[in-house]
């Protein structure tokens, strides 16, 4: 089915056509991001889609219901695509009834009968529910619950595993950090995205806004402070502690600043670009806090061009300077930092 409304770039997962931005809508799940009342949260979801978002994803919280009050007011539902979750923490036997009863929870509160695409995350690799849980999700796809399952910071090693044992086409995406400064999706989850036709699904890509034009020429913010969002907290402590320093940072700001200006774009949007080019990746996720602060306009400057072998280079002389590419082994593979 389509899902496409304007001339943004497209992927194809499962059935879908989307967009390769998403809206992601965690912010909803905690005033720590700013909140707005639900009317103005359903008028920002509508003004992303008139622009031609037709994906919203990461359904924590109220944003469930929210978005399926949204959708509910469409004269085609089936335009808009809704990514929620199912993340399994603690021990839990995922017999039929106890897995069928976490999906329709979703259904009812998305006001829909049958899940666009089902994100599924477990906790703990040691205990191979996961491979249990996911096989009575297919059984629930036959039977028409669910339109797409996919992963949730499942490493290269399970997400390889897993698609080999449910057979090609059942998992079509994992969603991981992603981005300039987390580059670990690159050592080894890109080959089995390959092999198994998977597509990633990334958030961080902007490390909480603080890959963007507000924080070039700034000095090093307080860890603690009461300004950072909970986002901002969690990169700025990567930036910081995994990559390298605010200094070096700054750097790859003034090199995405330079590249900006060839092109006539953000230092986010040249962020962003930078990670849409790799092919394994299907589209970025978004954070907006709809009714407070969206950026719908400016995201579109995404498409419309790529990085040149120039642009690259520059981005890469300042990435060679950090650790970023030894964080695969000092925080481990995708969604490690999760377990």
């Amino acid at each position: 089915m389509s899902c496409s409304k304007t001339l943004q770039e497209t992927f194809e997962l499962g059935p879908f056509i989307a967009s390769r931005i998403w809206v992601g809508l965690w912010q909803l799940s905690s005033n720590a991001w700013g909140s707005a009342p639900a009317p103005k949260i359903r008028q920002g979801m509508a003004r992303h889609v008139e622009l031609g978002y037709n994906a919203f994803a990461d359904h924590y919280g109220s944003a469930e219901i929210l978005f399926g009050q949204y959708r509910e007011t469409l004269s085609e539902p089936t335009s808009v695509l809704g990514a929620t979750k199912w993340c399994v923490f603690r021990p839990t036997e995922p017999s039929r009834s106890v897995v069928e009863a976490a999906l329709r929870e979703r259904m009812s509160r998305m006001r829909t009968t049958s899940v666009d695409l089902l994100q599924f995350h477990w906790q703990d690799y040691s205990d191979k529910g996961y491979l249990s849980a996911l096989q009575i999700l297919q059984d629930l796809q036959h039977e028409g619950l669910i339109s797409t399952v996919g992963l949730c910071n499942f490493d290269a090693i399970r997400t390889d595993e897993i698609c080999t044992q449910l057979g090609p086409g059942f998992i079509v995406s994992n969603q991981v950090q992603f981005s300039l400064i987390d580059t670990r999706p690159l050592h080894g989850m890109a080959d089995v995205c390959e092999r198994h036709n998977v597509k990633l699904l990334t958030y961080g890509t902007l490390c909480g806004g603080f890959l963007s034009d507000k924080w070039l020429h700034k000095p090093e913010p307080d860890l603690y402070t009461g300004d950072l969002t909970p986002s901002q907290r969690k990169y700025l402590d990567v930036i910081l502690k995994a990559w390298g320093s605010w200094p070096l940072f700054q750097s790859l700001l003034a090199v995405l600043r330079k590249i900006g200006d060839r092109h006539r774009r953000s230092i986010a949007n040249i962020a962003t670009r930078w990670v849409l080019d790799h092919p394994f990746v299907g589209a970025v996720i978004i954070g907006a806090r709809l009714g407070v602060s969206e950026h719908p306009d400016e995201n579109l400057q995404v498409f419309g061009f790529t990085l040149s072998e120039q642009d690259n280079k520059d981005i890469e002389t300042v990435l060679e300077l950090s650790d970023g590419r030894r964080m695969i082994s000092t925080i481990g593979d995708c969604g490690a930092e999760y377990r």
